[in-house]
């Protein structure tokens, strides 16, 4: 068995998530488990989930009931400030995982990438892991994907405005919500700021590994050593 069977997939909106699973795509399979240590893999990401609650709302609305998760704001929607539907969607992952890998043999050669942003407002990192199960848990690595709050505003911006170009229908993440799950992301202050190590939950020692992404890259073979290096070190703490 030389691929991972879980990758927590962590970072500030539009820091980089998407970009690392889209290079991961586009390298050839042979590649990437013999580089990476990835197969084939399947990607879940709550902000996907999140966003079906806010359209669900807008439907709710319509029929003339009030809105369960979210105001509208110019842009898209902010989520109610108080509720739990973010920790229901990290406890989604338990049961979309367990039957994604329900096979006695699916982490031989198949990975799973759980993907999701917290700020500190939500209970921050560490309360996020903790909604997770210890199947997935004891199975997981972690990269967390690091830039700064203000780059993290730069390429959502940068997003926007380059699907702006191609669609009336480009949204982006408003301005409000960009402040609430990046402004102060708490990652560095649990892991002591090392860039890679182990991070305990439940009791679960989980290896972790910090994937600097300033500045931003576009050349595939740049690509190719920063998210190998990090890869590679994670991949040895892992199989440890």
């Amino acid at each position: 068995m030389n691929t991972f069977d879980i990758i927590i997939l962590n970072g500030r909106p539009g820091g980089g998530k998407s970009e690392l699973i889209d290079f991961l795509k586009k390298a050839p399979v042979e590649q990437r488990i013999d580089r990476y240590h990835i197969g084939d893999f399947e990607e879940y990401d709550d902000f996907v989930w999140l966003w079906d609650k806010f359209v669900e709302d807008d439907l709710w609305e319509e029929i003339g009931e009030p809105r369960l998760y979210s105001r509208t704001v110019p842009h898209g929607y902010v989520q109610l400030e108080g509720d739990r539907v973010l920790d229901m969607l990290l406890r989604k992952f338990n049961p979309i995982v367990a039957r994604t890998a329900s096979g006695p043999d699916y982490f031989d050669s198949n990975s799973v990438f759980v993907e999701f942003s917290r700020g500190v407002p939500d209970g921050g990192y560490l309360h996020a892991y903790e909604q997770l199960s210890e199947d997935i848990l004891r199975r997981a690595a972690i990269v967390y994907i690091s830039v700064s709050y203000e780059e993290s505003l730069r390429r959502n911006e940068a997003r926007y405005q380059a699907a702006l170009a191609h669609s009336i229908l480009a949204h982006k993440l408003p301005d409000e919500a960009q402040e609430r799950f990046s402004a102060h992301q708490d990652f560095h202050e649990i892991t002591g700021d090392h860039p890679h190590g182990h991070l305990t939950v439940k009791g679960i020692e989980i290896p972790f590994v910090v994937v600097p992404n300033e500045p931003e890259l576009t050349d595939p073979e740049a690509l190719e050593v920063r998210y190998g290096d990090a890869l590679k070190t994670l991949w040895q703490l892992w199989s440890a």
